[in-house]
């Protein structure tokens, strides 16, 4: 008398889905896993995927089976798909390791199928949505203005530029989401704009939009048919475009006043040198004779190709760890 045949195990299949990916996206694997299957089931009844699998004809159970009726159901060759909610399904795939680790059951072939990926970028959405949910619910923070704000951008952007200075690439990338911080709250205030004083309401997705725009057109030999072999090819096509978008009457408009001084009179005397103009640097006599002593400096370091801005920050983080040299010899 033969044996009977031993009963195939099946396949179990736990499809992911990316929440930051549109739902119904799914990738031509798993939709034909999807079609395929003996079995679809899911536990959440509010899973987002589930209108558009009952649009395509997939047959979804709206169950939380245990580890052990999965792996029966699945006896006789069968496959079911599991997909997987928001939260994960800890409890079934314990129960399922506990399974195949206990070496006693003849276990489904287990399959991880991820049915869409995150793009590049994505996790900006997070960024936006803790941030929409922050101004909502927090104390401090659905108290801000932009002015009340404006302090904390510009910190931020001199602890961006040390972190850049010290190379420290933890502490860089850290500064960096910082900034992009000041950019969404920023942003989610705007969005909530009355417009009865005349200001127009926009979002993140407004600003992003802008810089797109901005980019795209000042970038003809990227994005059209300009050429440009060399950077200096690039920053004349930036500058001549910038001039038609601004219309500005002075190589001065735009430059903003509140930056440091030598900034200052850097951007200034670079914009004077771009556009052939000959301009006499101003002198005085007195206690403002500095002044225009540093002025002086500042342009020619300009004209030399350096930054007179970070030469002087260098300069000064020297004497820093001078001064902390000297108390330490004086306290040994």
């Amino acid at each position: 008398m033969n044996a009977e045949a031993p009963v195939e195990p099946g396949r179990i299949v736990l499809l992911t889905a990316s929440h930051r990916v549109a739902p119904g996206l799914l990738s031509w694997p798993a939709w034909q896993t999807l079609r395929t299957a003996d079995r679809v089931l899911c536990a959440d009844a509010e899973h987002p995927q589930l209108p558009y699998l009952r649009e395509a004809g997939v047959g979804v159970e709206v169950a939380a089976p245990t580890a052990q009726e999965l792996v029966d159901g699945c006896a006789g060759g069968r496959t079911a798909v599991v997909l997987a909610t928001g939260e994960g399904d800890r409890a079934l795939t314990d129960g399922l390791a506990r399974m195949a680790g206990s070496g006693r059951v003849r276990m489904p072939d287990l399959e991880l199928l991820p049915g869409s990926y995150d793009l590049p970028g994505t996790r900006l959405l997070d960024l936006v949505q803790v941030m929409d949910r922050i101004r909502r619910e927090c104390p401090w923070s659905s108290q801000q203005t932009h002015k009340g704000l404006a302090k904390y951008g510009i910190e931020e952007a001199y602890e961006l530029v040390e972190a850049i200075e010290d190379g420290d690439r933890d502490e860089l990338r850290e500064e960096l989401g910082d900034v992009l911080l000041q950019v969404v709250f920023h942003a989610r205030i705007a969005q909530e704009a009355s417009g009865e004083e005349g200001d127009e309401p926009f979002s993140i997705d407004d600003v992003a939009g802008t810089i797109v725009d901005k980019l795209v057109h000042r970038h003809p030999h990227v994005f059209g048919d300009a050429r440009a072999e060399t950077p200096e090819d690039v920053k004349e096509h930036w500058l001549r475009t910038k001039a038609i978008e601004k219309r500005r009457e002075s190589v001065t408009d735009g430059v903003p006043l509140g930056q440091p001084g030598l900034a200052l009179a850097a951007k200034l005397a670079g914009r004077v040198r771009t556009a052939g103009l000959d301009v006499e640097l101003p002198t005085e006599d007195g206690d403002r004779a500095v002044g225009y002593e540093l002025l002086a400096m500042a342009v020619r370091a300009e004209a030399e190709g350096h930054d007179p801005e970070a030469a002087l920050r260098a300069a000064a983080r020297a004497y820093r760890d001078a001064i902390r040299a000297a108390e330490s010899a004086a306290r040994h």
